[in-house]
């Protein structure tokens, strides 16, 4: 039987060589808003007149690029919930075999692509099936490992589990069925080479050319639609007739906007609240942060946002919650898309807590800081100096002491324009690198030659 469909699938491939001219399809078996990067792969195709199936989970709502293009088309596909019957391990397979077939039959759906651009993870059902939809199709595989799958089941299970080892297996045999892999950083492409002997293009993540500091007169407007809903962006003085928020005002006889006096610094950090990002590291720094200032340290008081949605969000809440602040305060919106970026751009200190699972790929939310000119705070992982390099755009730490320390060092005698962390910004406008664009031209391009 197997044999048969095997022959039935090439039969079908090389009926269908000649067709899909100039389609994709970009998939990924998770949240289209929360995956930026096939986001920009689905901008970047577009904009050399390729049409552009985008096909994953709707949960958030892409960015407006995404929706207002005219050669991209968003496929969803139905998120599968509520499989609670029987042992955990009969769910897990159940989810598996019901999530091939849902996206067996959105890919076979569409029209016939030439290209299936898939992100891995997750690759547990979705490298198998996009292959076998580009075997019915004639389309070529394009696997962009943004870390792996196995590595990321192992932080709940444990390397050893039977679950992570299968995972580890499968993407090792399916991942070397494609026709081409890009990865986000050198030592991926090394390991996929060394480990799976996969052939991969390194891609790094660069910010979307929305990612750049925000003016002034945005910042303010900003300010003051998040304090309708969250207290650390109102104004400290009790004001209601003013056009102030917590961090700038707009002066009533020019209409200039200007930032207030004595206002809070803005730390940053964003997240998908997984276990790959330990926040009770940042919450012990700034209980630190607090100490300092009660101790007489020259320090702003601090308003730390934290944005983003995900399993543990609402355990990291009541910690929050816990905590007895005078000098910070801690709010975790979810920011619409548009959003975002500005807050970025606004902030004067990004931190990140990410530690990749695999030591292997970098977090984008570095780099969307960076298009920012935002200075960053990064936990230690292995091949993080690709990305953050110390005492140049930002600070490394390895420990929630070591970040009070950088927090206190950087912040002391704020917002003067002097010390570490005016440095860090003008060393980050002064290196910008290529944006998206250029790398994927020059990188992604090549591999789809001539539009077909």
């Amino acid at each position: 039987a197997v044999a048969a469909l095997l022959f039935l699938l090439l039969w079908r491939r090389r009926r269908r060589r000649a067709g899909g001219a100039g389609r994709v399809c970009v998939a990924v078996l998770g949240d289209l808003g929360r995956s930026p990067r096939m986001q920009y792969h689905a901008l970047a195709l577009a904009r050399h007149g390729r049409d552009v199936a985008l096909l994953g989970y709707l949960q958030t709502r892409p960015h407006r690029d995404v929706l207002r293009s005219e050669n991209i088309r968003l496929v969803p596909v139905a998120e599968l919930r509520g499989l609670r019957v029987g042992p955990k391990l009969f769910q897990y397979v159940l989810k598996v075999l019901v999530q091939s077939l849902q996206l067996l039959y959105t890919l076979l759906r569409i029209d016939q692509p030439s290209y299936i651009l898939l992100q891995n993870p997750p690759g547990l059902p979705s490298i198998a099936v996009a292959w076998v939809a580009g075997l019915w199709w004639g389309s070529k595989l394009i696997v962009d490992w943004h870390n792996y799958g196995y590595t990321i089941m192992s932080l709940s299970h444990g390397r050893s589990h039977p679950l992570v080892l299968i995972a580890k297996w499968y993407e090792k045999l399916f991942g070397r069925l494609s026709d081409y892999n890009l990865c986000v950083t050198d030592a991926m492409r090394k390991d996929l080479w060394v480990n799976f002997k996969i052939k991969a293009i390194t891609l790094y993540d660069k910010p979307a050319s929305y990612f750049k500091e925000t003016p002034l007169d945005l910042q303010h407007s900003l300010y003051m639609k998040l304090a309708k809903d969250y207290e650390p962006f109102k104004p400290r003085a009790v004001n209601p007739s003013a056009d102030r928020s917590a961090f700038t005002e707009r002066d009533g006889k020019s209409g200039n906007v200007v930032k207030s006096r004595g206002r809070p610094a803005l730390l940053i950090s964003s997240t998908s609240w997984t276990e790959d990002e330990d926040f009770s590291v940042l919450l012990r720094a700034l209980e630190d942060y607090e100490r300092f200032i009660k101790e007489g340290a020259k320090l702003p008081a601090l308003v730390c946002v934290i944005t983003g949605k995900g399993p543990l969000k609402d355990y990291y809440n009541g910690l929050i919650q816990k905590l007895h602040f005078k000098h910070v305060q801690i709010c975790t919106p979810w920011l619409e898309a548009e959003d975002y970026p500005l807050l970025l751009g606004s902030a004067d200190l990004g931190v990140c807590l990410h530690k990749s699972s695999s030591g292997l790929d970098l977090p984008m939310k570095v780099v969307d800081m960076f298009g920012c000119c935002l200075p960053v705070c990064a936990i230690h992982f292995e091949c993080l100096h690709e990305l953050v390099k110390h005492n140049e755009n930002g600070l490394i730490f390895r420990d929630s002491q070591e970040l009070a320390k950088q927090l206190k060092m950087l912040f002391l005698d704020f917002p003067t324009l002097e010390g570490k962390l005016h440095s860090f910004r003008e060393n980050l406008r002064v290196s910008r690198q290529l944006c998206w664009d250029q790398s994927w031209d020059q990188i992604v391009l090549p591999l789809l030659g001539s539009r077909e």
